[in-house]
This record gives C-alpha cells, sequence and structure tokens, in this order.
C-alpha cells in the first residue's frame, strides 16, 4: 500500500477516487455525485490544489482518499478540518484508513496545524470508533445536521490536537445519545 498527497498533475486520479467514493456512499458525504459531476476541468484542479489531498494505492488503483481543508483566517490557521474520507470496500479493514490518517496529520503538523477537527455521521458508529482510536474526541453534536433525503441525519463534531497535548477531561457530555 502506498499513500501519495496529491498534486496539480493528479486530478483525474483526484476525480476518479471523489466521484467513486460519492456513488458508493453518497450518505457518507455532505455533497452528491451531481454536485461534483457538474465541475469543469479547472474547478477539479482548484478544489485539488486548495486542500492537501492524500489517495492510498493498491498497485496503481486507488483505494482510499482523505482531504485536509485548513482555516485560513490567520488567527484560526493552526486548525485544519479532515474531509472527503473514504476507503473502498475491498480495502476497508486493512489499515488503509489508518495509514492515510497517519499521513495526512503528519502533513497538517509539519504545515504548523495544532488542532484537526472533522465531522462524522451519529448513525456511523464505525467511523466514530475509528477516531476514538485515533485520539478523537467529542465537542459538538449537530441535531439534525445533515439531510439524507427527507430525513435529518445528527452529527457529532470531533477534534484532536497534534501538537501533544493531552485530550480536555471533559469532552460533550451526552454525545454518545
Amino acid at each position: 500500500m502506498r499513500i501519495k498527497h496529491l498534486d496539480a498533475d493528479d486530478v483525474d486520479i483526484f476525480r476518479r477516487i471523489r466521484l467513486e467514493a460519492l456513488n458508493r456512499e453518497p450518505q457518507a458525504f455532505a455533497s452528491t455525485a451531481a454536485d461534483w459531476e457538474r465541475l469543469s476541468a479547472e474547478e477539479w484542479r482548484a478544489r485539488l490544489i486548495a486542500n492537501a489531498v492524500f489517495v492510498a494505492f493498491d498497485s496503481d488503483e486507488p483505494v482510499g482518499i482523505m482531504g485536509l481543508m485548513r482555516e485560513r483566517a490567520s488567527r484560526l490557521a493552526h486548525r485544519g478540518t479532515i474531509i472527503m474520507v473514504y476507503v473502498c470496500d475491498e480495502a476497508r479493514g486493512s489499515g488503509v484508513a489508518r495509514q492515510l490518517l497517519a499521513q495526512l496529520t503528519d502533513h497538517a503538523r509539519s504545515a504548523g496545524i495544532r488542532l484537526l477537527e472533522l465531522v462524522v455521521r451519529a448513525d456511523n458508529p464505525t467511523a466514530i470508533r475509528f477516531y476514538e482510536r485515533a485520539g478523537f474526541y467529542k465537542i459538538g453534536h449537530v441535531p439534525g445536521g445533515m439531510l439524507d433525503g427527507d430525513r435529518e441525519v445528527d452529527e457529532f463534531l470531533m477534534a484532536r490536537h497534534i501538537d501533544g497535548r493531552a485530550p480536555p477531561i471533559e469532552t460533550l457530555q451526552g454525545a454518545t445519545r
């Protein structure tokens, strides 16, 4: 398994794995495949270079993706949000997500990011457990934060300091509902 930090020349790889993720796991993302399919080549490239995007490969086949969106405001630039997380069915349970997260975390740390944040559906216990094992803790609960068709789905906000700081003793009370 190899992880690659994509650059501007990797738009085709980015497009392929991002559309696969949106088509195979549509409920997992805020965006839809239709949102992305209508993007021009320039818009795909702009989205790729605006964020750090890591892709896992098995041989030459992309099998997972994870992105990092850094806050732009100077007083928030120490924070980054994990986005676009996806691992194909065949690679789940193989450590791909852990490798992607490790690479993304190393990159974030070297870029001066101290705090990683993410949003996860409250009805996705597998993802929640993965992030908790990686040191993330719940910092918020958004009732009905995402629409899945007409159904509102709760979301959890999670965070992890990556600057060696210990997590807070108190985390969100009642977040595990």
